[in-house]
């Protein structure tokens, strides 16, 4: 199988917003569903995993591995790790990896915030087979389609690849308090980049070049240039700015992604007519496309 299936599952920022007027495109926070072939990859955890878990439960494929990788640890991009179902279940193996913070492992933060001092259940009771790890723009993540995955050194030039190998990179970029992830997922010949938190103030060559001829990119663009005046350095990118980046980057598609969570379906359909062309799109939740 060399399926490479995108679906979004939550494109808000901030918070969610359950309203009537947050329907065409998702009141759910950060979250997105990859299919490798016969593998499951989840790009950040709000509100919008809830979804997924349910999905598969109902679709009898609780015992399918999850690869859970967190851009940060920002409430938005984490706030519905503890209530995806598969985590519950004996059967299920889900690997989490995601930017630790400067003097702490990502599994005690996550074990601090998320469950044994505001949940009923504390880390070690989860059922799962959950293993988090520590992820850096040092390392290269693989899986292959067993489910089998390994980390290796990004300067390691002997890492082989066929087309049924993953492949999963990062790119960190400045973010309030620990910084935040870029993400690439390489497989079957196909490039997924995932910006979001990503603040694009000036020319970032680091990051071009990062994303470079991507079949896809998905960037942040929480604001219009009107909203950002007050809001400059708060890790986020207008519509704007991310549509230079696409230009710089060469890539084939640019979706818009991580929406403010004042923005409802009128103010964001306005802004789709007029930013939505020459392969611009704009995220909505549960739109699904092969890349």
């Amino acid at each position: 199988m060399t399926n490479f299936t995108i679906k979004y599952r939550g494109v808000r920022g901030s918070y969610p917003n359950a309203n009537i007027n947050f329907l065409k495109y998702g009141g759910n926070t950060s979250c997105v569903e990859i299919n490798c072939g016969k593998q499951l990859i989840i790009l950040d955890s709000g509100t919008g995993i809830i979804d997924i878990g349910r999905d598969i439960e109902n679709s009898n494929f609780a015992k399918k591995q999850t690869t859970i990788l967190l851009s940060h640890i920002h409430q938005d991009h984490i706030q519905g790790l503890q209530f995806y179902k598969p985590l519950f279940n004996k059967d299920s193996t889900i690997n989490l990896f995601g930017l630790k913070k400067a003097n702490e492992d990502l599994k005690t933060t996550l074990k601090n915030i998320l469950f044994d001092t505001v949940f009923p259940l504390n880390l070690d009771e989860i059922k799962s087979n959950f293993q988090i790890q520590n992820f850096s723009e040092n390392e290269t993540i693989l899986i292959n389609q067993d489910g089998k995955t390994q980390k290796f050194d990004s300067r390691d030039n002997n890492i082989k690849l066929n087309e049924n190998i993953i492949k999963i990179t990062s790119h960190k970029t400045s973010h309030p308090k620990e910084g935040c992830l870029c993400i690439k997922i390489e497989y079957n010949n196909k490039t997924l980049v995932y910006a979001t938190d990503k603040e694009s103030l000036e020319d970032d060559t680091e990051f071009i070049n990062f994303a470079k001829n991507c079949n896809c990119l998905i960037h942040d663009a929480q604001y219009t240039n009107q909203d950002y005046k007050g809001k400059k350095g708060f890790g986020h990118s207008t519509f704007d700015m991310a549509k230079e980046v696409f230009h710089k980057t060469n890539a084939k598609k640019l979706f818009f992604f991580h929406y403010d969570p004042d923005y409802d379906d009128k103010k964001l359909t306005q802004l789709e007519k007029e930013y939505s062309k020459n392969n611009i799109f704009f995220a909505k939740e549960n739109y699904q496309f092969e890349l």
